[in-house]
């Protein structure tokens, strides 16, 4: 069990000297090396099985060959030059098939930024330029980054708004649909959606209608926990925005680009969305994110609204371009469809051996697997220790809210790979259980 890990420790020691633990979530002592595919190789040579995905922003595995292909290409042209004085090629094919694969038959524009943050940022922007209201609704349990504006829409983490405040004004939370957590204690059979009471409420009482300029919802809650809202309960949200002219805005960052077993987490629930919110997998690695929205959202704001000295580079629109290419000549989405059922039904046979595995859910290749107590609560020794020990054996596994394992691995995954993960995760959920995995490994593993 026990590997040698002396470089890679070095390194995490040099880290901690010279970097602010500010920007640092740690699970193990994993110090990159190389990598291909889903396959992950440290500085002292230990292999592991990618079921993470850079937090699901390599879909299309760690340096395809084809996005190393057209980002050393572009690089012998030119690597980069102000996007915003000037025009190239790439930017404008990539704005033009972002339009086509994202829902809604309605004219887009596109603008570009560097990360999932800044998309967010922007989106209040449009949002309360085009609407003329300010008053935007975000759910308790979201992350959308951590630049001000995405900070104030997130609401998962202290530590994310101590010290730093005030926040950015009128940026209101409600909770999410949470299923296996019902606040009503209903089932399915049971959900009248008792849990859209608390926004009608808010709209009765406190958030007048004509103040609101969005809605922003993660079609599924990823770092809560990959929960996955009842479809009524996004109609009934789309109809309620609708009817009081409310933006409805989806935040894609991680969802987006084939993970769920659709192009986007939205399309699952047959919505057209008048901004979307993307990032992470957009270009395969590479720091790009993107707003896509109706055109006369997209057109109320003039320049410099949202310019950046980096946006648009060209490396990352070739780089983006190809990924939305091998999701098509791949086949990727069927595989996130097929792959992801397998992987949640061999997690459900689990459940059925081991009372820890109180709940199995996701779409795609975006599944968690929620760890609890006997009395239901939130087990998050478990998840530290599980993940940890799944690491020791050769399996790159994180956990997100406390207790569940985020099960994201890239869509290029083999079913040889996934069969190999599986097998090392139980073999940690039975260590534990016996009481094999040591206290010592909880100094290490801590996540959000």
């Amino acid at each position: 069990m026990k590997k040698n890990t002396q470089q890679c420790n070095q390194i995490v020691e040099n880290e901690k000297h010279y970097y602010s633990q500010a920007g640092k979530l740690p699970y193990f002592p994993l110090a990159i090396k190389s990598g291909q595919g889903a396959i992950i190789k440290d500085q002292d040579d230990n292999s592991y099985i990618d079921f993470l995905s850079s937090a699901a922003m390599l879909n299309t595995g760690i340096s395809h060959p084809k996005i190393v292909e057209v980002i050393t290409e572009q690089a012998k042209d030119f690597v980069h030059y102000i996007f915003p004085y000037i025009y190239h090629e790439p930017s404008v094919q990539l704005a033009k098939k972002l339009t086509e694969i994202t829902p809604g038959n309605f004219d887009k524009k596109v603008i570009f930024g560097l990360s999932g943050s800044d998309a967010n940022d922007g989106m209040i922007k449009f949002a309360r330029a085009y609407t003329g209201k300010s008053k935007i609704i975000s759910y308790i349990g979201s992350y959308h980054g951590s630049t001000f504006g995405a900070i104030s829409l997130s609401a998962i983490s202290l530590n994310m708004k101590r010290k730093i405040g005030p926040l950015l004004p009128d940026i209101h939370h409600i909770n999410y649909p949470n299923c296996y957590r019902c606040r009503f204690n209903n089932t399915c059979d049971t959900c009248s959606l008792e849990c859209l009471n608390e926004l009608e409420d808010a709209f009765k009482y406190y958030l007048p209608t004509d103040e609101v300029a969005a809605i922003v919802i993660e079609p599924i809650a990823g770092d809560v926990g990959m929960v996955v809202p009842p479809k009524k309960y996004m109609e009934k949200l789309y109809s309620l925005c609708k009817e009081n002219n409310i933006l409805f805005v989806v935040d894609e960052i991680q969802q987006g680009f084939g993970r769920t077993g659709k192009w986007f987490g939205i399309d699952h629930f047959d919505i057209e969305p008048d901004i979307m919110v993307l990032g992470k997998s957009i270009a395969s690695g590479l720091p790009m994110s993107a707003l896509v929205g109706r055109k006369e959202i997209m057109e109320s704001l003039g320049a410099p609204a949202h310019t950046f000295t980096g946006a648009g580079n060209p490396m990352a629109c070739k780089a983006s371009l190809a990924t939305i290419e091998i999701i098509k000549d791949e086949d990727l989405i069927s595989k996130a469809n097929t792959h992801g059922d397998y992987i949640r039904e061999e997690f459900k046979k689990m459940q059925e051996k081991y009372n820890i595995i109180g709940d199995v859910r996701g779409l795609g290749l975006s599944i968690g697997v929620e760890l609890i107590t006997d009395t239901k609560e939130k087990n998050s020794v478990a998840a530290s220790k599980i993940c940890y020990r799944a690491w020791e054996k050769g399996v790159l596994l994180t956990f997100i809210s406390q207790n569940v394992l985020r099960i994201q691995p890239p869509l290029i995954i083999s079913k040889e790979e996934i069969d190999s993960a599986l097998e090392m995760i139980e073999e940690s959920i039975v260590e534990f259980l016996n009481g094999e995995i040591p206290d010592e490994v909880l100094e290490t593993s801590k996540g959000w």
